[in-house]
């Protein structure tokens, strides 16, 4: 092959091409394009994905503000410091789904010409603020229970106490069950892992109730005690939330994704090699670069037909990857280490 076409194939069916060169064969695909034809005036799938996530963070901030709220007067009679460390947490969980919630509205906006790739990075720097949220909630949790541990006071209304961890565990359980369903829906990972987290609170508001329990039985260090491990839950969670938040702002995939989108790659006819595969998360969309080694004697027609082929096969079996750019190369020159310039 002596020349290569630039195919740039959007969302919403629209299409263009660039000047050729020499090379391979370079094809870029959107998730949910269908058929190649061009379509005006339809909604763009993605703006409706993340409307959906935008609707999902809405319902969640109102529940866990609302279980929260019903928290702070339980403490605000009882002054149980292991239900205040489970309510300041909640209270951040709750104020979590803003930035989420903005950085949402903000991929949105169309690509520009400086931000050619759009702004679903902006995701993955409201996770940082999370993990930073989550982390301040840890210390305010701590500070209150190491406190009460070395000034033990009185916990009064020990019903209400009990009551209100069963509250914050169904209003934690509630919300999770919804974000981690939408979030698997979206394709959003920091929607599913906000989920997973709030399982989690839902697990430590009950730890709460074995405070009252201890309280009740005659031990009052029970209090500030399960207070101290709701904070070590917390620090786990802060642990656990930056590793993955850190890992998506370096362009960090699981390796089964990998491994998955080079399959599919390999299972379209005339492709002989799969010769470069990177992949990144651009908040809830997945993006993927191929190199594809055919053989050198296809025609430009022909090795159109096997990008396009790809497509298909990447789009069907991958069904979370949201764009791909493949290019295809002779066999004999595949890969980027081809296409670098020499001095």
């Amino acid at each position: 092959m002596s020349e290569r076409e630039d195919k740039s194939h959007g969302r919403n069916g629209g299409h263009g091409h660039d000047h050729p060169h020499d090379g391979g064969h370079s094809y870029k695909a959107g998730k949910l394009s269908g058929s190649h034809g061009h379509t005006h005036g339809a909604i763009d799938p993605s703006i409706l994905t993340t409307e959906k996530g935008i609707w999902a963070l809405k319902w969640s901030f109102i529940g866990l503000f609302i279980t929260a709220i019903f928290q702070a007067i339980v403490v605000w009679y009882t002054g149980s410091v292991a239900l205040l460390a489970d309510t300041i947490h909640n209270f951040s969980d709750a104020t979590t789904a803003i930035p989420l919630w903005i950085a949402f509205a903000i991929g949105l906006w169309k690509p520009t010409k400086r931000f050619t790739y759009g702004f679903g990075r902006v995701e993955d720097l409201a996770g940082v603020f999370i993990v930073l949220a989550i982390l301040i909630s840890a210390i305010l949790a701590g500070y209150e229970s190491i406190k009460r541990l070395c000034a033990p006071q009185d916990v009064t209304y020990l019903w209400a106490v009990a009551a209100a961890s069963i509250v914050g565990f169904i209003g934690n359980e509630a919300v999770a069950i919804f974000r981690i369903k939408v979030g698997r829906e979206i394709g959003s990972a920091a929607l599913v892992a906000d989920g997973y987290h709030a399982r989690t609170d839902g697990l430590t508001s009950l730890a709460v109730l074995f405070g009252a329990i201890g309280v009740w039985l005659g031990f009052p260090l029970a209090d500030p005690i399960v207070g101290l491990i709701i904070t070590l839950m917390i620090f786990k969670i802060v642990w656990d939330s930056a590793k993955s938040v850190f890992t998506r702002l370096l362009d960090g995939v699981e390796p089964n994704v990998v491994d998955e989108i080079t399959e599919a790659a390999k299972q379209t006819l005339q492709v002989e090699e799969v010769t470069e595969v990177r992949v990144r998360w651009l908040g809830h969309n997945l993006h993927a670069e191929l190199n594809l080694a055919v053989n050198s004697q296809l025609t430009l027609a022909q090795a159109h037909e096997v990008a396009i082929e790809a497509e298909r096969n990447l789009l069907e079996k991958v069904n979370y990857l949201s764009y791909a750019t493949i290019h295809v190369d002779p066999s004999n020159v595949s890969g980027e280490a081809h296409h670098r310039l020499l001095n």
